[in-house]
């Protein structure tokens, strides 16, 4: 005996007998967003989740720094006088001092615990990092956004001055501008005013590094028809930027901004190294790797830790973004 045909229903002449119109579309068929298809590709790409765990990490440390010091290791500018030989200025105890109570060993001359100043350091980097970068991204973003939407005399204007600011010598003038900021300033005092310098140093002269990604974006962007809908409505050219290019945008912002973070915090490490940064004895990365430069022969350990911890951080941040990037650019699938 031969399987019965689907006949197909009179009432219901979309599929077979007793089937819904109503039903909801199997999952296969119903449409992905755009975010849904990114996170697809995001997790079949072992190296930058892998990147995104450490980011989340590192992170994480710097956030629960107390907590983390509290449990491992001493307070981060507590001296340890009697884990150090007094006539050689060195760990008194082999590879630098390195134990369970200190597992990173402790600094020369004072014994200061390098795993929690290493820990607090991460504070300083991630927060300047973060900050700059939002500061460039949204400086970059409304820069950008309106250039590229506009063109003309606006787009002219505009282009020239991330040419200037490309052209800077940043480097000189936050070394410069650290030299002739007083100790307090603008109600700030102390580190809080270095961080506040480095920030507006660091993310305001970034800015065009975005703006030409955005500008670029949104060129291609304000021919599409659906702005062209916009502009027929009669909406204004603010509703247009804001709520019609701008969600568009959000996918080129949130990549670009997570490979600026990395760049952010290796200028900031270098900022400190050179000593224009965080003032001592607050502990930040590249300010540990300057004083540990006249010691590297006798104590190793001293320069691996905070350079190790610039190197794995700025490394996460780097093959994340780059995960993020091929996922949301479907010309690499």
């Amino acid at each position: 005996m031969t399987a019965p045909l689907d006949v197909p229903d009179p009432a219901h002449p979309s599929g077979p007998a007793g089937a819904d119109p109503a039903a909801p579309a199997p999952a296969a068929a119903r449409t992905r967003s755009l975010s849904r298809i990114a996170w697809g590709r995001l997790r079949r790409d072992k190296v930058a989740m892998a990147g995104g765990a450490v980011v989340v990490l590192v992170i994480a440390v710097a956030v629960f720094a107390p907590l983390i010091v509290r449990f491992v290791g001493t307070p981060p500018n507590q001296f340890n006088s009697d884990l150090i030989d007094p006539v050689l200025g060195t760990a008194n105890t082999p590879w630098g001092g390195i134990s369970a109570e200190h597992p990173f060993g402790v600094e020369p001359v004072n014994g200061r615990d390098l795993f929690s100043r290493v820990v607090y350091g991460a504070r300083i980097s991630i927060l300047i990092g973060f900050l700059a970068t939002l500061v460039s991204v949204v400086i970059g973003t409304v820069m950008g956004i309106v250039a590229g939407y506009f063109g003309g005399w606006v787009d002219a204007v505009i282009s020239r001055l991330m040419d200037i600011f490309l052209a800077f010598p940043l480097l000189l003038f936050a070394m410069a501008l650290a030299g002739v900021i007083p100790d307090a300033a603008f109600g700030l005092q102390g580190n809080s005013l270095r961080v506040a310098i480095l920030v507006f140093v660091i993310g305001f002269f970034n800015w065009p590094y975005i703006g030409r990604i955005i500008r670029g974006q949104t060129l291609g962007l304000r021919e599409r028809e659906f702005v062209e809908a916009a502009r027929s409505l009669g909406v204004s050219n603010a509703y247009i930027l804001f709520r019609e290019l701008l969600p568009n945008l959000v996918a080129p912002i949130l990549v670009y901004s997570t490979l600026l973070i990395p760049v952010n915090i290796l200028f900031e490490a270098a900022l400190s190294f050179l000593g224009v940064g965080i003032n001592p004895p607050t502990a930040a990365w590249g300010q540990m790797l300057s004083s540990a430069v006249q010691f590297y022969s006798v104590a190793p350990n001293f320069m691996l830790a905070p350079g190790l911890a610039i190197f794995v951080t700025v490394l996460a941040f780097n093959l994340f973004g780059d995960g993020l990037r091929d996922a949301f650019d479907p010309r690499t699938h």
